[in-house]
């Protein structure tokens, strides 16, 4: 489902370049649930968001379920990400002036609604159902806590039913009960849909619950 070739990232400060990635190479096959693991400065949430199409690559290929990401314009690449990928991520990223029900709901409105041509309300209330918020439907971002905003961040991500989903430190800024919860959402959600799955985490008690660890040191894969 996701192959990177030869990934590299570089940037200029003007005086001196700073080579974050230096020639990436992995696959990760269908259905698999990834953990990426390093030291802060490592590159892990730069390769995630080279695997997500959000950055080009000085060099190198990332291949998403057979396509190229590398070659594409943008209009391209955001079809490829509103189809394929799900996002979450550690600040939830919910839109302030939309309820629960609109933030899950804006993806299948962006893309003409569900994949399977069902109805996009009813699929958003089963999914903030799933996720154990039957009761805030009409609830904005604000009246949430953070624990509640990823669920709603983590409905969101599926609710295109994405072949791949990436987690940027989706348990970052919530206590480690929350944390274990929302965690335990996104491994039923991942068995369920069969998504592919990449999560960057510090954690080494969320990394266990993947089916493999990825490790990255100054910007190499030192073990995989």
């Amino acid at each position: 489902m996701i192959q990177v070739r030869a990934l590299t990232k570089s940037i200029s400060t003007g005086t001196h370049r700073v080579d974050i990635l230096k020639g990436i190479d992995l696959e990760i096959p269908r259905g698999q649930f990834a953990a990426v693991m390093g030291p802060s400065g490592s590159g892990k949430s730069t390769l995630l968001g080279l695997l997500a199409g959000l950055d080009s690559p000085t060099s190198g290929q990332v291949i998403l379920d057979g396509e190229d990401i590398t070659l594409l314009d943008e209009d391209r690449m955001a079809q490829v990400r509103g189809r394929k990928i799900g996002f979450v991520f550690q600040s939830y990223h919910l839109i302030p002036t939309l309820t629960a029900e609109e933030n899950v709901l804006l993806p299948m409105e962006l893309a003409g609604g569900p994949p399977d041509g069902s109805n996009g309300l009813k699929r958003a209330r089963e999914l903030l159902d799933r996720v154990g918020l039957s009761g805030r439907f009409d609830h904005y971002p604000v009246q949430l806590s953070g624990g509640e905003q990823q669920r709603v961040a983590l409905a969101r991500a599926f609710a295109l039913r994405p072949p791949i989903l990436l987690a940027d430190e989706p348990t970052g800024n919530l206590d480690s009960a929350t944390g274990r919860l929302v965690l335990e959402l996104i491994l039923a959600l991942h068995r369920e849909q069969g998504a592919t799955m990449v999560m960057v985490t510090h954690e080494q008690s969320l990394a266990e619950s993947a089916d493999r660890r990825i490790l990255l040191r100054d910007g190499l894969v030192v073990s995989q």
